[in-house]
């Protein structure tokens, strides 16, 4: 489980493509690498990977075809900067929102609004995740933990503090890059209980 709150920005050291429906990985974390070891996981991007093998600063994972296929991971390169965030440990506080590292699927950035205290971000909304989003609720964008803003059946908005844009992805990413979206798990499970009923 992941909280959206990024540790650290991470670069992509290496993509080694295992034919058409794999990769492995290979991203160096200053921080995210302390402590950990085989098996553990880290968010890139949002996405939840698990550690294969750590060497110094970089660590490498894994990548299959269900996770090329609904997240942006298959667009990095080398250089490409990333947000990581290792798994919560229990005893932690959940500083952002309950995240499974599960993207839902991927969205485009369409507009951004720069305000002299923060910035406005409107993103595409898949028609299929729409309605798990609702204004003020939470939304991972690229593994960040945001609040929405606004809300239409094709889009939304979330504002990003200084510290947001300094310290994540989100500060340098433009119109028409694509990220990925987790949508809160809750409305998904009160969805599934509705139906049932």
């Amino acid at each position: 489980m992941f909280t959206g709150i990024v540790e650290e920005l991470g670069e992509v050291v290496r993509i080694d493509r295992l034919g058409a429906d794999a990769a492995r990985l290979a991203v160096r974390g200053k921080l995210v690498t302390v402590g950990t070891g085989h098996g553990e996981s880290i968010a890139v991007n949002g996405v939840c990977l698990t550690v294969v093998d750590v060497t110094g600063e970089v660590f490498t994972a894994d990548v299959m075809k269900e996770t090329l296929d609904r997240s942006c991971l298959g667009v990095l390169q080398p250089g490409s900067r990333v947000n990581l965030e290792r798994a919560v440990r229990v005893d932690q506080r959940l500083g952002g929102h309950i995240m499974q590292g599960h993207v839902d699927g991927t969205g485009v950035i369409l507009t951004r609004e720069p305000t002299p205290h923060w910035e406005v971000v409107r993103l595409s909304l898949p028609s299929d995740l729409s309605r798990y989003v609702v204004e003020k609720g939470s939304i991972a964008v690229d593994g960040v933990s945001l609040t929405v803003t606004a809300v239409d059946e094709r889009s939304f908005a979330v504002s990003l503090i200084p510290a947001t844009l300094a310290l994540t992805t989100l500060g340098a990413k433009q119109p028409g890059d694509p990220v990925n979206l987790e949508v809160d798990v809750i409305a998904k499970y009160v969805e599934k209980l509705v139906i049932r009923s």
